[in-house]
């Protein structure tokens, strides 16, 4: 069973960076190291927080357009990597895997791009992998991982590290996870949708 556990690493990429910033105020000052990507990693860094580059832990720079980025196992692994199984543990530790605790993710607007009137090409390409990827990889692992799935929820976590500091318990995490699973069927419902009107 899962205990107490304290949040070390975020990874953090979103689209949406409004509201982020007293959220990464109260990380950094409970000692959180930020792992990023782009735009994020940019705007962490500019309000004067350090921040490794995502590229950095992978050695594999971000390609195919912006396309693929945080898909790699050393990412992925540092998500779902079951801190309580030995095993994975070993892998962890032979392959280099970060833990990776929090996960803070806002996902391409799709449904805006749709409803501004946006071309086929431009609607496709605020399909989001790598975020919707991330969001289940840390809802999956909630028993180690807190999971941020939209900027919805920046408030309740900054008011849960205001409570506890860095630390979450399992009905913490598991209800992030309940609102993460929440955020994936809407959204790929809303693409479903698009492709069922045959546009």
């Amino acid at each position: 069973m899962a205990e107490t556990k304290r949040i070390k690493t975020a990874l953090v990429s979103v689209f949406h960076k409004d509201g982020l910033d007293a959220l990464l105020k109260k990380l950094h000052d409970e000692g959180v190291k930020f792992l990023s990507t782009g735009g994020t990693q940019k705007f962490i860094e500019e309000l004067g927080y350090p921040c490794q580059a995502v590229e950095e832990v992978t050695t594999y720079p971000s390609i195919l357009g912006g396309r693929v980025k945080t898909l790699h196992p050393k990412i992925f692994g540092g998500i779902l990597g079951r801190r309580g199984l030995a095993e994975d543990q070993a892998q962890m530790q032979q392959y280099e895997i970060p833990e990776i605790d929090l996960v803070i993710v806002d996902l391409y607007p799709f449904e805006d791009t749709v409803a501004s009137g946006a071309c086929e090409a431009d609607i496709i390409e605020k399909i989001d992998i790598g975020g919707i990827s991330l969001i289940r990889a840390g809802a999956k692992n909630f028993k180690d991982v807190v999971i941020v799935p939209s900027k919805a929820e920046y408030g309740p976590l900054l008011d849960l590290l205001n409570r506890k500091g860095a630390q979450t318990d399992v009905e913490d995490r598991r209800w992030f996870a309940t609102r993460a699973f929440g955020v994936s069927s809407h959204y790929d419902t809303a693409i479903h949708a698009y492709f069922e009107n045959g546009k």
